[in-house]
């Protein structure tokens, strides 16, 4: 982790952290190998070595150790978001990309990115995991939203706000689809290019015309 090594915490948050990592790496690989239907989670829990018990303790499911990488991203997004504040003249859309592009930056490294494709690939054709992702992006939207409205003032239903959030998390799916059709190694960096790219390219989707 960029913001905090692991180095850092207390041995058991240590500990707790590479229960948490073997577990995502074991589900990652073996989804990818086996399928995803075709792996259980007693499957997982015998390889990792943890019972049933402790895998409920970070995950609620197969879809959420699946999801976990964009769903860290997600999560650290919140935070950041929480805790930054806008330049001077700069939009809601500014404030949320930059917000993204910040904790992107904060997370891992490579290791990361190769666990991010390789989910991003798996709930491409997996509709369970698809839809656990559609749910936790709307709670991340209202959790979101409640931020904005706590820092900025806006009305609890004002819709340009759930608007522009909309924006973000379409620049964002796009711009995952885009970085994981490249072909070879995929990077953090890769993947800030093509948030940019989505990003530059919302003005103009938004006032395209038919021929």
């Amino acid at each position: 982790m960029d913001t905090l090594s692991a180095a850092e915490l207390p041995l058991r948050e240590r500990k707790k952290l590479r229960t948490r990592q073997a577990l995502v790496n074991t589900a990652l690989r073996r989804f990818t190998d086996e399928g995803f239907e075709a792996t259980t989670l007693d499957d997982l829990c015998a390889e990792v070595e943890v019972s049933k018990r402790t895998f409920f303790r970070y995950f609620t499911s197969k879809e959420d150790v699946a999801l976990a990488p964009t769903s860290d991203l997600w999560t650290a997004f919140l935070v950041e978001l929480d805790a930054r504040r806008p330049a001077s003249g700069e939009t809601l859309l500014e404030l949320l990309q930059d917000t993204l592009l910040a904790t992107l930056a904060r997370m891992p490294g490579q290791e990361w990115a190769e666990r991010a494709a390789v989910s991003a690939r798996l709930a491409a054709v997996t509709p369970s995991m698809n839809a656990h992702g559609l749910q936790f992006c709307d709670r991340t939207t209202r959790a979101a939203m409640a931020i904005l409205r706590e820092h900025y003032g806006f009305a609890e239903h004002d819709l340009r706000v759930r608007l522009v959030l909309d924006l973000l998390v379409a620049a964002f799916h796009g711009a995952l689809e885009q970085w994981t059709a490249r072909p070879g190694p995929l990077s953090r960096d890769a993947l800030a290019e093509c948030v940019r790219t989505a990003f530059a390219a919302v003005p103009g989707s938004v006032t395209l015309t038919l021929p």
